[in-house]
This record gives structure tokens, C-alpha cells and sequence, in this order.
């Protein structure tokens, strides 16, 4: 048994060949001339883990960038932590190390590769067909193939980059509010590291003073000078701020670790840090967020992209056209076209697209508006703040600090003249001391909230 269409099969695909081979030659080089290649990078923790056992706030790395900021800045900072690392110095190696603005910068890098490469022409389209006329005819093979490209005459793809832009810019000024953020969080965690140091000092200092008075009141109780009972108030008082000065020493260990943990630097990196509970004057009362508050630029940006999808949105609706060069062989005769096509926008017109961009744009416009609000708000929540700690302070510097350490005194006084006042001077000690502590936690509040001040208003406007 023959079959003819196998028999005739090779001279059909010879036929086919010099019709469309050269179609299909170029569309194949161009299907692989933009391709590719696959690379795998193995993650390895260890490497990691030696590489940030090995970061110091020394390094330089961060040198560098100390060195260009103080390029662009006009106030003299000058980076040398041999001396110990100060607040400002701990805020610059933060810009470097910190985990969170490592991943905040490389999101940011892949909203800048999407822009590259965004409002791209879509890929061409290569179609075939081989079909075989099922009578007996003299050539029965029809044979066609296309080429087909979509034109975007609907400006979609220019609005599509504009996007893309936008969307990058908002992922900058998302790094930018970030950092802003790890600032603030430094200042405000290298505050609470400095009380707990000043807290520490001032446990032990009462412990020491205790401890010589606790020699004085054994002996004078063995002399029957003073009843024992007393004599052992000064004991107990002794044992309880030995356990409230262990108590502080762990709360310091803690944390240092957390600045260590937010600046970047490993739990074993060499660092010495100096205390202070002076995070620069609050900003004055005149001083309100602007635009160049980094939260405020960021919703900003938001919008813009809102904007843009809104405008992307809309040119959908009008079409795309698709043209391209088509070649057919049919019954042995050769033809050569083209093929176009366009959609008709009068069912869809990407109707449920506009109106959802439409309502991203108003939360947009919203979310910006509100947080204005908000921010106004907090600033005047964190004034009015500010104005109480400032005269609790103020009552505490003039008056209650300088009569508890008078009362102290002359306790002590009347204590070595053998003339008693024993017991007014352990409760003059421990008022001294809680005095102390209380003006330490308002010096911490203070700070704390002018650093959220400046924060609030944001850079630039902080007169």
C-alpha cells in the first residue's frame, strides 16, 4: 500500500522551506538574541557570619562615608572614635551597617531595575500553520506563517515608564524616610543605654556611701551607742541598692546590645561608648513639618504613582495595534501580506481599571492630608511635653536636689558629733538618691522628646 501524501511529504517540506525558512530563520535570531543565561550564587551563611563578626565602627568603609557627608554638610563633624564613639559618630556607622537599610537600599535597586527596563515594546509574535486538503487534489498542502508585532499607538507604554520612574523615586524617598527613622532610633536608644549608665553610677555611688556608714553605725551599735535595730536599717538599705545597682548592670547589658544590634556591629565588636543624655536643643515652637519632611515626601511620591496608574489606566482603553508581514503557500502558489488587528474599545474600555485607579488616587491624596494631620498633632502632644519636664526639671535643679543633699549633710553631721539622727540620715540618703534618679529620668524624657521633635518636623526646619 502507498500513501501519496507521504510520498509527496519531502518535496512539500522543500516547498515549505524556501517559503518560510527565512521568516522563520530571523524570528528564531531574534528570539535568542536577547535571551539570557542562567548563573546560580550559592548563600553561605558562615562567609556572613565572619564578615559581620568582623565589622568595627573603625572600618573603612565607614570612614568614607563619613568623610562624604561631612562634604555635605555644612556643620564640622569631624569622624575619630579612638576616643570613644560618640552619639553623632554611632548615627553615621548606623547609615552604614544598619540590617534595615541594607534591605530598604537593595528594594529600592529593584524598583530602579523595573524602571530600566519598563514601557518595553511587547515581543513580537511568530505564528504557523500547516494544513492538508483532505481531497485528492495536485498540491494539497496550504502552508502560511506570520510575523506579528504590537505597535502601541495608545502612548501606553511612554505613561507605563513614567510609572516605573515614579515607582523608583518612591522606593528612594523610601530609603530616605528609613534612614531618617534609624536615626531617630539611635539617638533614642543610645539615651536609654546613657540613663541606664547614669542610673548604675548613682546606685553604686549610694552604695558606697553606705557601705562607710554601715563600718560607723556596727561599731557605734557593739558600743551600745546606738540600738542595733537601727544600725541594722542601714544594712538592709545597703543589701537592697546592691541588688537595685545588679538590676541596672543587666539593664545596661541589654542595652548596649540593642544599640550594638540597630547601629550594625556584632555582639563581641570592639566598642566603647560614651554616655550623654544631650541630644541637641529642641526645635523651636515655630518649627512645623514641610515638604521636605521625609514621610511627607514619600506619600508625595505615592501619590505621583497613583497619579501615573490612573494615567496608564486610562490610555488602555484606547487599542494597540498589532501589524506584521505574512507569508502563504497554497495549491503551489506563493503569497505574501500582511496581518493587522485592533480591538474595538466600546464593551470593556477598561472601564473597572479607571475606576479602580480612580479610588487609589483618593486614598493616596488621603493618606498624605492625614498624615499631616497626624504629624501636627503628635508635635503638639510632644510640646506640650516638653514644657512640663522642663519645670518638673526646673523644681528639681533649684530646689528638691540641692535640700536633700544639704539634708544629707548636716545628717551626717550630727551622726559623727555622736548627737543621733541616725535614722534622718538614711531616709535623707534614699531621698537623695530617688531625687537623683527622678532627675535622670527627666533629663531621658527631655531628650527623648526633643529627638522626636526633630523627627516629627523632619530636616532643614528645625528653627
Amino acid at each position: 500500500m502507498t500513501y501519496p501524501i507521504l510520498d509527496k511529504l519531502p518535496e512539500r517540506l522543500a516547498a515549505f522551506r524556501a517559503t518560510h525558512v527565512g521568516l522563520l530563520s530571523c524570528s528564531a535570531m531574534l528570539c535568542f538574541a536577547g535571551c539570557q543565561t542562567y548563573k546560580p550564587e550559592a548563600l553561605s551563611g558562615p562567609i556572613h557570619a565572619e564578615e559581620f563578626a568582623s565589622r568595627q565602627a573603625s572600618s573603612d568603609s565607614v570612614r568614607k562615608f563619613a568623610d562624604r557627608l561631612e562634604e555635605t554638610t555644612t556643620a564640622s563633624k569631624s569622624f575619630n572614635v579612638k576616643d570613644g564613639l560618640s552619639i553623632s559618630e554611632g548615627q553615621t556607622v548606623a547609615l552604614v551597617f544598619n540590617p534595615d537599610l541594607r534591605l530598604a537600599r537593595l528594594r529600592a535597586g529593584v524598583a530602579g531595575a523595573t524602571a530600566e527596563y519598563a514601557g518595553l515594546w511587547d515581543d513580537p509574535e511568530l505564528s504557523f500553520d500547516v494544513l492538508n486538503i483532505t481531497q485528492n487534489v495536485p498540491d494539497p498542502w496550504v502552508i502560511g506563517s506570520a510575523l506579528a508585532f504590537t505597535i502601541p499607538v495608545s502612548g501606553r507604554l511612554k505613561v507605563e515608564k513614567q510609572r516605573a520612574q515614579a515607582a523608583k523615586h518612591a522606593e528612594l524617598d523610601r530609603v530616605a524616610e528609613a534612614e531618617w527613622e534609624v536615626l531617630r532610633d539611635v539617638v533614642e536608644e543610645w539615651l536609654a543605654w546613657s540613663a541606664q549608665c547614669y542610673r548604675l553610677r548613682q546606685s553604686e555611688l549610694i552604695g558606697r556611701q553606705l557601705s562607710s556608714i554601715v563600718s560607723s553605725t556596727s561599731r557605734r551599735a557593739e558600743a551600745g551607742e546606738l540600738p542595733r535595730t537601727e544600725a541594722a536599717l542601714f544594712s538592709l538599705e545597703k543589701a537592697s541598692r546592691r541588688a537595685e545597682a545588679e538590676r541596672f548592670r543587666g539593664e545596661l547589658e541589654e542595652s548596649e546590645q540593642r544599640l550594638r544590634s540597630l547601629i550594625g556591629l556584632s555582639p563581641s565588636a570592639d566598642l566603647n561608648l560614651l554616655a550623654t543624655l544631650m541630644a541637641g536643643p529642641a526645635p523651636s515652637d515655630k518649627a512645623e513639618p514641610t515638604e521636605i519632611n521625609p514621610i511627607l515626601v514619600r506619600l508625595r511620591s505615592e501619590y505621583e504613582i497613583a497619579e501615573k496608574t490612573l494615567h496608564r489606566e486610562i490610555k488602555k482603553q484606547y487599542p494597540d495595534l498589532t501589524f506584521g508581514p505574512q507569508g502563504q503557500k497554497d495549491e503551489g502558489q506563493s503569497r505574501i501580506g500582511f496581518i493587522g488587528a485592533i480591538p474595538i474599545p466600546i464593551l470593556n474600555s477598561n472601564k473597572g481599571g479607571i475606576a479602580e485607579a480612580k479610588a487609589e488616587r483618593e486614598v493616596a491624596r488621603a493618606a498624605y492630608e492625614t498624615e499631616y494631620e497626624r504629624l501636627v498633632g503628635r508635635i503638639a502632644v510632644a510640646r506640650a511635653r516638653l514644657r512640663g519636664l522642663e519645670a518638673r526639671r526646673s523644681i528639681l535643679d533649684r530646689d528638691l536636689v540641692p535640700l536633700v543633699d544639704r539634708q544629707v549633710a548636716d545628717a551626717g553631721r550630727l551622726l559623727d558629733l555622736g548627737e543621733g539622727g541616725s535614722l534622718v540620715l538614711l531616709e535623707s540618703l534614699v531621698r537623695s538618691h530617688e531625687a537623683k534618679l527622678e532627675l535622670i529620668e527627666i533629663q531621658l524624657n527631655t531628650a527623648r522628646t526633643s529627638n522626636e521633635l526633630r523627627y516629627l518636623i523632619g530636616p532643614g526646619n528645625q528653627k
